[in-house]
């Protein structure tokens, strides 16, 4: 849970800038100011540009995330007439100034001759955020590693043509994050990016079993010693990845798949179907020191290795229709937990900010700007302050939007 008492009079934005204080988004001042600069000497003086307040800076970022709330497609419909319109907010900033900051906004604005990382436009804002979910959070012992759904709005994909979606550029990076299963919390991000020129871009890493055993050990490399129990879908499963886990006190429980994980060292006995017909619920075991590698049967076989779960104990699966089906306890605790990633997605994936950048930087940031709101709710609804206001988080989303354009004193409209 959170690990500081929050008063009962904590607002969203007290929240949102544990994780994005004002010195952050001072630097976001600076930077802008410095890039507004630096482009202008090299292409002309621009003489509609004033540098950019702290006060601009919170209207601005409360513009993008307002498109989070009403997912309108494009943030300049706020200021049109049509039905995004946004006559409340549109009067703070005009859109003619909006749209200056959006052509000079930056978070680092000089490359250094040291910086050969391709994501250095952002990095320091990401370490920032990271430092945020460490000191604030402590995540319970069942944690997750798995890709978060950020796909287009859906509304979006169901109006707009072929034509339309072909002209949507594919996102040059993945997103992955290890998330406490209990609350839903975002303890990690890693970012990768597909086309890196570095160590561990695609073309250093021929396969995919050796890209995910990378982003697993980014993302848990805050975790040695703490006995945390992390599960893995098939992509990351792997006998040589969980052994070198137990070396550092992680224990792991994934499902595997003998076309999308790296099964080296597994027996092919257990990797294939056997040939007598089998009944729902039953299971094979095949041991060596603490890994279990488990085959059970439920129309169709699912394989799971762990090493956090005693093969014997056993657990059950409830289904509506079947009722109750036999199972390992290994297999029950993977099917809660991941049951719970797929609520947590269904219910926050649709507050991701709207707007859609080219630059694979910016595209990054504003999905992270949207993990840490997701964050912030997640603690305001463990904190005393939600037993007294109970804003829903489509509320906290228009409270935080309202309280960074300077109108704290508006109400939800829910």
């Amino acid at each position: 849970g959170p690990t500081r008492k929050m008063p009962l009079t904590a607002s969203a934005m007290d929240f949102f800038q544990l994780f994005v204080p004002d010195n952050v988004l001072k630097n976001m001042v600076v930077q802008t100011n410095m890039y507004a600069k630096k482009y202008q000497e090299r292409f002309g003086s621009d003489d509609a540009w004033i540098d950019v307040t702290l006060t601009e800076m919170k209207a601005f970022l409360g513009y993008m995330i307002s498109t989070s709330i009403h997912h309108c497609e494009s943030v300049l419909s706020i200021w049109s007439s049509g039905f995004y319109s946004n006559k409340s907010i549109a009067l703070i900033m005009t859109q003619s100034r909006f749209e200056k900051i959006l052509k000079y906004f930056h978070i680092v604005a000089f490359r250094s001759s040291q910086t050969t990382h391709d994501l250095y436009k952002i990095q320091p804002f990401l370490d920032s955020l990271q430092n945020g979910f460490d000191s604030a959070f402590r995540p319970s012992q069942a944690q997750v590693l798995h890709e978060p759904l950020i796909d287009e709005d859906p509304v979006f994909i169901a109006t707009c043509t072929e034509r339309e979606l072909r002209k949507r550029k594919k996102r040059k990076f993945s997103l992955w994050v290890r998330q406490c299963s209990s609350t839903g919390f975002i303890c990690q991000i890693y970012v990768h990016l597909k086309e890196g020129s570095g160590a561990d871009g695609l073309d250093a890493l021929k396969n995919k079993p050796q890209l995910h055993s990378m982003v697993a050990k980014s993302l848990c490399q805050n975790a040695s010693g703490k006995n945390y129990i992390i599960f893995t879908g098939p992509s990351i499963t792997s006998l040589n990845l969980f052994e070198e886990f137990e070396k550092q006190e992680i224990y792991c429980c994934g499902l595997l798949s003998a076309r999308k994980s790296d099964c080296t060292g597994l027996p092919p006995s257990m990797l294939n179907n056997p040939e007598t017909p089998q009944s729902r619920g039953q299971y094979r075991i095949r041991m060596k020191g603490n890994m279990s590698l488990i085959c059970w049967y439920n129309k169709g076989h699912f394989r799971f290795l762990t090493n956090a779960y005693s093969p014997v104990q056993q657990g059950v699966i409830i289904k509506r229709k079947s009722g109750e089906i036999p199972c390992p306890l290994a297999v029950e605790a993977f099917a809660a937990h991941l049951s719970y990633i797929c609520k947590y997605d269904d219910k926050y994936s649709k507050y991701f900010i709207s707007h859609k950048p080219n630059k694979t930087w910016q595209q990054v940031f504003w999905f992270a700007i949207s993990i840490a709101i997701n964050n912030a709710y997640i603690l305001y609804k463990m904190s005393e302050a939600y037993h007294v206001t109970r804003y829903s988080r489509a509320q906290f989303g228009e409270r935080l939007v309202k309280e960074l354009l300077g109108l704290e004193d508006a109400s939800p409209s829910h």
